[in-house]
Formats: C-alpha cells, structure tokens, sequence
C-alpha cells in the first residue's frame, strides 16, 4: 500500500522509519516533507488539499497520515474523507480540541474531566478581577494555535493581567490570543500520555515526558521541546487506570454524544498533582518530539495501529510494545527558538561502534537538502535518538550520537531524562 504522510518535522520522519520496514507498505510520500525525507521516500509540493486527495486518488494511496495540528484544524480530514479516502486523523470539529483552548476547558468541564478552575474571557476587566482572585503563579492561555507558545506562566499579578492585556489586544498572539483563557497554576509533574482513537475504541501508548525549556535545569524560554523519553517510571499501573477511567473514556464518550466521535491520536498533556491527574491540554496529534521515541518502542506493525484506527477497527489489535526505553535529544539552531539561523551543512561522523549503529539513530527535522548535503534550516534541526535496556543506558547512547553531529551554532541540552535518573 502506498501512504502519505502529511507533514515536514521530525514527527513525520519518524513515523516513516517506522513504517518504511513493514510488508505492508510500498511507497511512502511527504508533503511537503523535509531534506532528509527524500530518503525514504518522495517529496510532494502540494499543499492545498482538494490537490493532495486528487493525488492520493490518482497514486493508489491507501493511507493518509496527518502529522501537524495545523492542517487538522483547517479540516485536511473532512476534505480526503469527501473523496473516499482513508484518513487517519481528527475532523475539523474534533480538532477544536487542540485549535480552541476554549472549547476544550469547556468540554472538560461538561463532562466532569479534571482540570485546573478557570475562566473564559474576552474582556481586560473581567480577566483582572479574576486574576485577583488567584494564588500565584497565575496560567494565561491565547485560545488558538500559537506553535506551543501561547502559554505564559505570570509569577506576579501584575504579569498576568499585562500577559491578558497583550493577547486581547493582538499584540502578543494576533487573532489566536482575542479569547484567553485564565486558569489556576497546578504544582505537580507532567506527563505526556498518547490514545490511538477509532471514534469508539482506544490503544493507550506508554507514558512519556519532554522537556520544553531551552537551556538546562528547565530554564530559559518554552520551546516547542528540546528532548524527551518514554516510557517514564513516574507512571505505575493505578495511575494509567485513572486516567483511562477519568480522562480517555469521558472524552471518547463526550464527543461521540456531542456528535463529532474523535478519531486519531489524542494526546493528554496531564499534572499529576498529589497523585491525582488534572488535564492541562488536549492535543490532537503526536507530541514532537514524543512521538521519536514513541516510535521505536512499538514491536508490533505501526502500520496497523495507523490502518485500524484510521478504519474503526481497533478493537481487533493488539499492540506489542518493547521492553526497552528511549531518549532523544533536540539539535537546534543557534538561534532558536528567538530567530532564524543562517543555514550551516551537517556532517555526521563514521559511526563506528556497533552498539551506536544498532541502538541510536538520527531523526531529521528542520533540514534542507542542496548538492546532495544536509543543511540545517529550521529551529529544531534533528533528533539523536537512543535505546536501551534503561533510561540510562539510553540517554547515554542518545548522547553519544550527538557527539558524532556536527553543524555551526549547534544547540542541546545536556540533562535530558534528568527527572526519571535522580
């Protein structure tokens, strides 16, 4: 069968490392993909999408995989599902999830789902008098996409009703940041927990953890995430059954009696606060760079997990995970996530230890292809990925291929995995 993946980050390179090997698949497309994806596929310049479904008529695709947010929300799904198309991904309503703040702290809150108190608002006095309501920190959230930075944690009143202030005007976030969100600091640990969803049934992934401060120690700005690994021990089995019981099925339940029945990946940003889940954030797609490390955990065929859920047969699969851990760490750009960087050719070292070639491997992101070279052009440029029989022994292969990277300007943390390994 041959499958489209839409989409152009290290995401989208990595679920096609983990399909390129299976029987089942012949050819894989990329749109628009990325410098490196040509390598394991081929790269398509088309971006509209009544032009991608012609294309995926017209080349036997069996398969659409829909990597990014953002062509969820502009409703890529409805538009291949009008031509009779295999999709796996959520519909433009189910994906307000990710794309409306609102919308999402709205449902959580119909259906009982845990989360932080809060309130709506579109209004810079209704947003102050709630803001002097709470205890620091105090969460101000713009309710469209805003890449992952639409986020900002005041440690002062007076900071949060400047962040309110900036989001309603359009200064901060344009149009995404009209309606805010203002909600209740929750003090606890995150965790990043993964539903494959057929619109009725679920395969729960292991749990993973990122890390999305730019500098070590978690300091320095939010970045879309600079490392990440799974499955975390900050997990055990009673926890995975609360948040089977309290988050996966009342959301599943909820948007199928709300008419738009969740298909795709449903990514539950959670604080676990005292032991007790809490919802931060709806997500509807793979973190990146969670899913790097996702991938290479899943014995079973990738495939099928995208197939059946893409064709409401879930229930029929079972899904058979290693026993191993990965670590991957985020390369970027001088720059990042401030401003552009001049774009520098990578060179990769001869890897030469056969532990390295066997266990670790590259993930390719924010990468541009000129005279057969790599260059790295993006923020995150790629991802040095490691397996292990533990965290430790991953992180440290993770860490030993990005002493074999090399470009100018080079940036990466030195302390990923850091919370699972103290």
């Amino acid at each position: 069968m041959n499958i489209l993946i839409i989409g152009s980050g290290g995401r989208e390179y990595s679920i096609a490392l983990a399909l390129k090997d299976d029987e089942q698949v012949d050819k894989i497309y990329f749109a628009p993909g990325n410098g490196a994806t040509c390598d394991l596929g081929e790269n398509l310049d088309i971006s509209d999408f009544e032009e991608l479904s012609l294309f995926a008529k017209n080349n036997s695709i069996g398969l659409t995989i829909v990597g990014p947010e953002a062509p969820l929300v502009a409703g890529i799904v409805d538009v291949f599902k009008s031509y009779n198309l295999t999709i796996f991904g959520s519909s433009k309503l189910a994906s307000q999830l990710e794309g409306s703040k609102i919308f999402m702290k709205n449902f959580l809150k119909k259906y009982n789902i845990p989360t932080a108190a809060f309130i709506e608002t579109d209004d810079k006095k209704v947003a102050s008098e709630f803001i002097d309501t709470l205890s620091l920190p105090i969460v101000v959230k713009a309710d469209g996409l805003c890449g992952g930075k639409g986020v900002i944690i005041a440690n002062s009143r007076e900071e949060a009703k400047k962040a309110s202030s900036d989001m309603l005007s359009g200064e901060s976030f344009g149009d995404a940041g009209k309606s805010i969100i203002i909600e209740e600091f929750l003090d606890g640990y995150e965790l990043s927990v993964f539903a494959i969803c057929d619109g009725e049934n679920y395969k729960l992934l292991p749990a993973a953890q990122d890390h999305k401060r730019l500098l070590d120690k978690d300091l320095g700005p939010n970045t879309g995430g600079m490392g990440a690994y799974a499955p975390t021990p900050l997990i055990d089995e009673n926890l995975y059954k609360e948040i089977e019981e309290k988050v996966v099925k009342p959301t599943l339940y909820g948007m199928k009696k709300d008419g738009i029945p969740y298909e795709g990946v449903l990514f539950m940003g959670l604080m676990i606060v005292d032991g007790e889940v809490k919802v931060l954030e709806y997500n509807v797609r793979f973190g990146d760079p969670e899913c790097e490390v996702l991938m290479p955990l899943i014995k079973s065929s990738v495939f099928d997990l995208f197939y059946k859920g893409a064709t409401g047969n879930l229930d029929n699969l079972n899904i058979e995970m290693s026993d191993e851990y990965a670590v991957g760490i985020v390369m970027s750009s001088k720059d990042y996530p401030y401003k552009s960087s001049i774009a520098s050719e990578i060179i990769v070292d001869e890897i030469v230890l056969d532990e390295l070639k066997e266990k670790a491997h590259i993930v390719y992101a924010g990468v541009s292809r000129e005279d057969g070279k790599l260059f790295a052009s993006g923020g995150r440029v790629l991802l040095c990925i490691g397996i292990g029989k533990n965290i430790k022994e991953a992180r440290d292969l993770a860490y030993l291929m990005a002493g074999q990277v090399h470009f100018a300007g080079k940036h990466y943390r030195t302390d990923i995995a850091y919370q699972a390994l103290s």
